[in-house]
């Protein structure tokens, strides 16, 4: 396992790079000049200056540079900077991407994981009464809620739900950020989906399982069904569940760019949103890069789990 975990980390900087890598090469190719675009009113002697400094003159200089100042470990260890130097943004005067992740990246995880755990929380009882009850009303009507969970956009979703709860009920507020009761209809927005998605897997590895032989043994000896379906079945039901939440959550937490628009949250999705929009090239690749980081290390988590669930699965063979 420690070589499967040692080979993952050594992986890890390589399939970064190249994220940043493309990532560049599509920011690049986005028209528009940023200084142009903001509302400082440059003269053209002094946006060439400032052009020159940020290195938006010569995108593989700006390339380069990035790439040599992203990750300081020595300076770090003086304490002369930031271990991770994600650099000074292009439209934000006087602050750091660094600075701008810091402040919005715990909003966006906090909505994440509050998402993440209702879909859990909700999905997997439905997933197991659905299979244990199969063909009947309940089955029909959570696969169909399902279907609908999965097709329906989030934004639709969440503007019904804004609609109904906080503007005709007036049971929530509106939008922002602070508050418990704030959180409550972004979460479920987001989240739905996953809910969704968890509910049909659950129900299918329950199917698959519930026909094994060790199943019908357990049942055989007089076990409670109850601790048949919960103890024993949904052990192993749970693990295409399981591997199914490393991206889940890295989604959660960096696919929240519609809901924190509709509710007004000032999570990293809307600073991402608004680094594209105002061209902004190390804003967009400070968020992708944090972004491509909680992906990569929540399916490493998610692989490490499995031996953990099931001490059966080798890591070293998988």
């Amino acid at each position: 396992m420690w070589r499967h975990i040692i080979i993952r980390l050594a992986l890890c900087p390589v399939i970064l790079w190249a994220i940043y890598t493309i990532t560049f090469l599509m920011a690049v190719t986005i028209p528009g000049n940023p200084f142009k675009m903001s509302d400082r009113n440059l003269s053209p002697d002094v946006e060439r200056a400032v052009m020159a400094i940020y290195k938006a003159d010569d995108n593989w200089a700006f390339y380069w540079q990035y790439l040599d100042h992203l990750f300081q470990p020595v300076k770090a260890l003086r304490g002369e900077g930031p271990l991770i130097d994600l650099g000074p943004s292009w439209q934000y005067r006087d602050w750091t991407c660094n600075q701008i992740v810091a402040a919005a990246l715990p909003v966006s995880v906090g909505l994440g994981m509050t998402a993440m755990f209702l879909a859990v929380v909700l999905g997997v009882p439905i997933g197991v009464i659905s299979a244990v009850k199969r063909n009947s009303w309940f089955d029909y009507t959570s696969l169909g809620l399902a279907l609908i969970g999965i097709s329906l956009p989030t934004f639709v979703t969440g503007t019904a739900l804004l609609i109904l709860f906080a503007v005709k009920l007036a049971w929530l507020p509106v939008g922002g950020w602070g508050g418990i009761s704030q959180l409550w209809l972004p979460a479920v927005t987001l989240s739905l989906p996953f809910m969704a998605y968890i509910a049909r897997l659950t129900r299918l590895g329950m199917l698959d399982v519930m026909a094994s032989d060790y199943i019908r043994t357990a049942q055989a000896k007089g076990l409670p069904p109850r601790t048949v379906i919960w103890k024993h079945a949904l052990k192993n039901a749970f693990l295409p569940v399981l591997s199914y939440l490393g991206p889940a959550s890295a989604a959660a937490l960096t696919g929240s760019f519609i809901i924190e628009s509709i509710f007004n949250i000032p999570g990293l999705g809307q600073h991402f949103v608004a680094g594209v929009l105002n061209r902004d090239r190390a804003m967009i690749l400070g968020t992708v890069l944090v972004y491509s980081a909680v992906i990569v290390v929540f399916n490493l988590l998610v692989d490490l789990t499995y031996t953990v669930v099931d001490p059966r699965i080798d890591l070293e063979e998988s």
